[in-house]
């Protein structure tokens, strides 16, 4: 039986020479470069036949700088890349001007702003919202990227923004190892109410301890299954934070393992068809 053919929608590279990235700082285990060679040898032994690129959260200066780079990574060949999701600051009031920019670069698929390391009051000021909401005339998704206690935060600006297209990162960032379930998984169904945001199975084997099981991630999997459906899942692959957690080939078994059971036209879905309608590649 042949695997389903997989689409990485979270890609992280890193190149100490090129960029800054100053929260490696604190970060030992990942402080190195983490090059498209190397996760191109990986993802074809696992059937990964193109990815998104994800942002890395530069240092802000070098925000374009990034997206540079990786148009050139696109077009070496080395690995198919088939879009970027590019770091944004939506609090900022140049953030308009940023956008047109990006309507110059096709390979810009979406904007990401890293929101769990920022004061919680970021995504609500009002400039930020309709910065964001500036984001549904180009039609560019953004990527939520909050912890757990900042879900509320999230629904916040999904309804304050109700014409922009979202993509929860990391099913949430829930806290799988201090098992912390009942706020969070009351949250995720709440925001899954929001036909306008998906969700991306991702980043789950970060966080769940060094002890974690198939079954104990299958819960927290499930959840955010039975929340959204099939048609509103996508799959992301966290590479190299998820070698934190056992690393990228531990993550692909796992998650083939707990779609096993799904129909091929969900697991379809789930790998590369959500992903597709999401950012239009």
């Amino acid at each position: 039986m042949q695997a389903d053919t997989i689409l990485d929608t979270h890609l992280h590279l890193v190149d100490r020479d090129r960029l800054d990235y100053p929260w490696l700082a604190d970060a030992p285990p990942l402080q190195h470069d983490w090059p498209l060679e190397a996760y191109a040898t990986q993802a074809r032994q696992l059937g990964i036949g193109s990815a998104l690129f994800m942002e890395v959260d530069v240092a802000e200066p070098r925000i374009e700088d990034e997206i540079t780079w990786v148009e050139e990574l696109a077009a070496s060949q080395v690995f198919p890349i088939r879009g970027i999701i590019a770091s944004g600051r939506p609090e900022a009031g140049d953030f308009p001007a940023y956008l047109d920019r990006l309507a110059d670069r096709p390979l810009v698929k979406g904007i990401r702003r890293v929101l769990h390391t920022m004061p919680d009051e970021t995504s609500q000021g009002a400039l930020f919202r309709e910065n964001v909401a500036r984001m549904a005339g180009p039609d560019l998704p953004f990527d939520l990227c909050v912890l757990a206690r900042q879900l509320p935060l999230a629904i916040e600006l999904v309804d304050a923004t109700p014409d922009v297209r979202f993509v929860l990162d990391h099913c949430g960032v829930p806290d799988i190892a201090g098992d912390a379930w009942d706020d969070w998984a009351r949250n995720i169904e709440e925001i899954a109410r929001r036909p306008n945001v998906s969700c991306k199975v991702s980043g789950v084997v970060a966080y769940g301890g060094d002890g974690w099981t198939l079954d104990r991630l299958a819960r927290w999997v499930g959840h955010v299954t039975e929340c959204f459906g099939p048609q509103r899942l996508c799959w992301g692959g966290d590479w190299p934070v998820c070698t934190l957690g056992g690393g990228l080939p531990t993550w692909v078994a796992s998650t083939r393992a707990m779609v096993a059971d799904w129909s091929a036209a969900d697991r379809a879905r789930l790998f590369s068809g959500t992903a597709e309608e999401i950012w239009k590649v």
